[in-house]
């Protein structure tokens, strides 16, 4: 066994190998950039070693460099993670040549299976079931059309060299063929170093699920069974589960069968990853396999209770693995939800800065509402920290596990309750949002659901029965401790509580275990109901209300504003006012504040880099042409004029960073 080994990666895997590291007893190095010197991992290794400036083509994608950290500090052994260059068959070979253990599947393997042209023909060969496609290398964006046509619409574009979500659309059209071509190729050529693109059919209305595989040098290998990854947005991963809920016992047999059959076939020999896409009638096609670890492995440790990493590190120093594929049983169901730095509200858009507050869910074992669950939660951040706009967005992969999926599913309602952010955009409304609908509770998937579900964007939910109880409670109870703290004890137990400008009327008394008893008296066409609540747990200043309602525990996201509160409960967000009824009655007329009138300017919808301003002042624009492109965390966003005009000002130009908001183009 390895006494030291270099870990080639930054955030929250880096720390989640650490985390392994330590265990196991061997000591760690950390390679960073500048944008991550005094990061969470760079404080928890044993050692670091600076590589360079915060672009990833200038630190952590530097073999040199990487090699020159491994002499420098005595490690025998790379772990890449995930990423960069994890699938880098050259860098592999290098570390090989260089004495150095790479921490990692052969070669062989990798290239054999990382470049997915290359493997769609290995596993054709080899009789894995696979999409009809075009796995030829294309040059043109008219050859690109042909093909198009021979194939049939609609064709995914993918890069050769692509993963992690990155260098794929979906042509519909000759039009959409010819740009998302030229589209992918350059997203090809900056993110990997590497445009050669291929064609596959788009299977409709599928869903993703893929085969977790670990080998050793001595020709075990094994399945760790499934994992469903259909809830995905621009084809990035958000929402996975194990196993798959479409699946019945003979399907996830045949498709670990020809897991293990094709991993063998290239010696593999470390944790790897085979996907599918599945049809709604579970049939399933080969897509790729990723020749490391993947982003959602910690659902599969779940459910197993093996340490994927500790397994890596373990067949890397050639040891033989200790179980077989009879020892290995699902235990229980597991959900993971990718907590990404980036503004439902606006498209998903990235929203890089600061994290001025982030509270996490307690890990380890919890009651529920209606059954145990156990809440894991990886990340590489802490609060003060900066999401940088050099690097992916991902904050945290929260993860729960109970003995149903239900109960991981309810788990997860509730860690999301007890997860806090602020000082930038995240997704954790969003997340929540997801768990309550019905459509993903009972397991009806596809790729599509976020298109399906949330067509127009996310706008957040209307307050439904249960969100409007704990918005009332919430308000009263925090209106009640402030009153107390300022010396205030009017005794009023009438109050009108407004949620935006919806009033609902609120009798107020208090039991004799000192819990709050909230009547409401101000429903319509509803009878007077009466609501509990105790174990309040909030003071001024904290940014998390806790409380019990009617036995059922709920936490709220608060901020006090000068006539009240923003409050979010899960999904649903709104600004509640507690008043008398008078004044309650003068707010009723106060006018509505009128949004401002922005159709002349083209705004920065993120925090970002320009990369190019496409008019000038004076000129004339069509509806559908560039006018600018905004690029953060290695995602560009084109910004079309959406209608006819003259440009009046340009408010920046290339190489200009911009806040969300910042004046683009303003037109006359």
């Amino acid at each position: 066994m390895f006494s030291k080994i270099l870990i080639a990666n930054r955030g929250e895997i880096a720390v989640r190998i650490i985390k392994t590291c330590r265990r196991m007893g061997l000591k760690t190095v950390l390679v960073h950039s500048d944008a991550d010197t005094g990061s969470l991992a760079y404080e928890m290794a044993d050692e670091t070693v600076h590589i360079g400036p915060s672009p990833a083509a200038q630190s952590y994608l530097l073999q040199d460099r990487i090699v020159d950290a491994v002499r420098q500090t005595g490690a025998e052994a790379v772990h890449p993670g995930f990423g960069f260059l994890s699938e880098n068959p050259v860098f592999a070979r290098r570390l090989e040549a260089e004495g150095i253990t790479f921490i990692g599947p052969n070669p062989h393997a990798i290239e054999a299976m990382g470049d997915k042209i290359t493997s769609k023909k290995f596993a054709a060969e080899a009789g894995v079931s696979t999409v009809p496609g075009y796995m030829g290398l294309i040059d043109t964006p008219e050859h690109a059309v042909q093909i198009a046509n021979e194939i049939g619409y609609p064709v995914m574009i993918k890069a050769s060299a692509g993963g992690g979500g990155k260098g794929i659309r979906v042509a519909h059209s000759d039009d959409d063929m010819a740009e998302g071509f030229a589209a992918v190729k350059a997203e090809a050529l900056t993110a990997f170093g590497d445009d050669r693109v291929f064609l596959e059919k788009f299977i409709v209305n599928p869903r993703h699920i893929e085969i977790q595989v670990l080998g050793d040098k001595h020709g075990n290998i094994v399945s760790l069974f499934d994992r469903e990854c259909s809830i995905q947005r621009r084809n990035q991963k958000v929402i996975e589960e194990a196993p798959s809920p479409l699946l019945d016992e003979a399907t996830r047999k045949k498709m670990g069968d020809q897991a293990v059959a094709l991993a063998r076939a290239v010696n593999y020999d470390s944790a790897g990853t085979v996907e599918f896409v599945a049809g709604q009638d579970r049939s399933f096609y080969f897509l790729e396999m990723n020749t490391r670890l993947q982003v959602e492995h910690p659902v599969t440790e779940l459910i197993t209770g093996v340490d994927l990493v500790e397994q890596m590190i373990r067949s890397a120093a050639g040891e033989t693995m200790g179980f077989g594929q009879d020892d290995l049983k699902i235990n229980g169901w597991a959900i993971e939800s990718r907590i990404y730095a980036e503004d439902p509200y606006r498209g998903f858009l990235p929203s890089i800065g600061r994290l001025v507050r982030y509270e996490q869910p307690d890990e380890g074992e919890h009651e529920g509402t209606t059954a145990p669950y156990v809440v894991r939660n990886d990340t590489g951040v802490r609060e003060g920290d900066e999401i940088s706009m050099f690097y992916d967005p991902m904050i945290a992969k929260l993860c729960t596990w109970g003995e149903t999926r239900i109960a991981a599913v309810d788990g997860m309602a509730r860690a999301l309750e007890d997860t806090h952010l602020s000082g930038l955009g995240h997704n954790v409304p969003y997340l929540a949002a997801v768990m309550d609908q019905e459509r993903f509770r009972s397991g009806a998937l596809s790729t599509s659901y976020i298109k399906d579900e949330f067509p127009d964007g996310f706008h957040g939910v209307p307050a439904g029965p249960l969100q409007r109880d704990v918005l009332v409670a919430s308000a009263v109870a925090m209106h009640e401790i402030l009153s107390e703290q300022s010396g205030d004890p009017s005794d009023r137990t009438d109050w009108i509580v407004l949620i935006d400008r919806e009033p609902v009327g609120v009798s107020l008394s208090y039991d004799d275990d000192e819990a709050l008893t909230l009547e409401l008296t101000g429903e319509a066409n509803e009878e007077r109901r009466v609501m509990r609540l105790s174990e309040i747990d909030w003071r001024p200043g904290l940014a998390q209300f806790r409380a019990v309602l009617d036995g059922d525990a709920f936490t709220a996201e608060v901020r006090r504003v000068a006539d009240g509160f923003d409050i979010r409960s899960r999904a649903t967000r709104a600004r509640v006012r507690v008043f008398t009824p008078r004044l309650a009655e003068l707010f009723a007329r106060l006018p509505e504040k009128e949004a401002a009138d922005t159709s002349k300017l083209i705004l920065s919808p993120m925090p970002g880099l320009v990369v190019a301003i496409a008019v000038t002042p004076g000129q004339e624009v069509k509806e559908g042409e560039t006018v600018a492109i905004i690029e953060a965390m290695k995602m560009q966003n084109i910004l079309k004029a959406e209608r006819d005009a003259v440009v009046k000002s340009v408010g920046a130009k290339a190489g200009d960073p911009v806040a969300a908001d910042d004046v683009l183009v303003e037109f006359e």
